[in-house]
């Protein structure tokens, strides 16, 4: 009987074990946080292909990335990171646009947001986040957006970075900001629906923000088949539909 229950249990962990090791693992940038979770659910019900996800700023991501993480397929918040990887060998192919993504103003606070971007000189605001310009894209272009207005000079004593953009969301979710620069897929999710305030920035005043994906070369190595189907599935009718209900828009 012992001997039975050992060949049953042994069994079952190398089904498991066999189950586990086709799972990819998904490396996204901050802002595809929410809109990853029905990515994934999706694509697993189209293929029976399990995905873990690892959240972050698209810098950070690139680092870990080139510090050996063992990542399948990279989602960044742009296409400057995935491109530094390609060139970096670190994936076979170049990388490809999946979504443009849209740059909001988030409060919690009631405040009339119909001055859009020149709200933020009232000083009772109080403190103004974003995403650290040097590793998160949003970041980047709000910073460009503020330039454009000519108030990032103005505004900088107020300004508080997050680590990446989901810091800042918390900053502004918590109001130790008044108000902050996020993305429109935030804004969007479910989970965040009817929580505060929130206008576009107009889109002239910040660069287009083309967001990229890679398979990685770890992916190509050790889960080729199901990386690619995910990459595929990424440009599919289902996937697109999903893009659009987080406001993204489709290149």
């Amino acid at each position: 009987m012992k001997r039975i229950f050992f060949v049953v249990s042994l069994l079952l962990w190398t089904l498991a074990q066999t189950a586990l090791a086709d799972d990819i693992i998904v490396a996204g940038a901050a802002n595809v946080q929410f809109t990853l979770e029905d990515l994934k659910a999706e694509f697993t019900r189209e293929t029976g292909i399990g995905v873990k996800t690892v959240i972050g700023s698209s810098g950070k991501l690139t680092s870990q990335i080139e510090n050996g993480a063992p990542f399948d397929v990279f989602l960044s918040a742009d296409m400057k990171y995935p491109a530094t990887l390609y060139k970096e060998g670190f994936s076979l192919r170049s990388p490809k646009a999946y979504v443009y993504g849209v740059l909001v103003l988030w409060t919690m606070k009631d405040i009339d947001l119909s001055k859009g971007i020149k709200v933020l000189n009232d000083t009772g605001i109080g403190k103004i986040a974003l995403a650290n310009p040097d590793l998160a894209p949003y970041g980047r272009q709000a910073v460009n957006a503020l330039k454009y207005y000519k108030l990032y000079g103005p505004l900088q004593k107020r300004i508080v970075l997050g680590e990446s953009l989901s810091q800042a969301n918390e900053f502004i979710s918590t109001q130790a900001a008044g108000i902050g620069f996020t993305a429109e897929s935030i804004v969007m999710a479910a989970n965040m629906k009817g929580k505060g305030k929130w206008v576009e920035v107009p889109p002239e005043s910040y660069e287009p923000i083309a967001q990229g994906v890679i398979v990685l070369k770890y992916g190509q190595e050790t889960h080729s088949k199901e990386a690619r189907e995910f990459y595929d599935f990424l440009f599919s009718s289902p996937a697109k539909e999903i893009f659009r209900k987080y406001g993204y828009k489709l290149p």
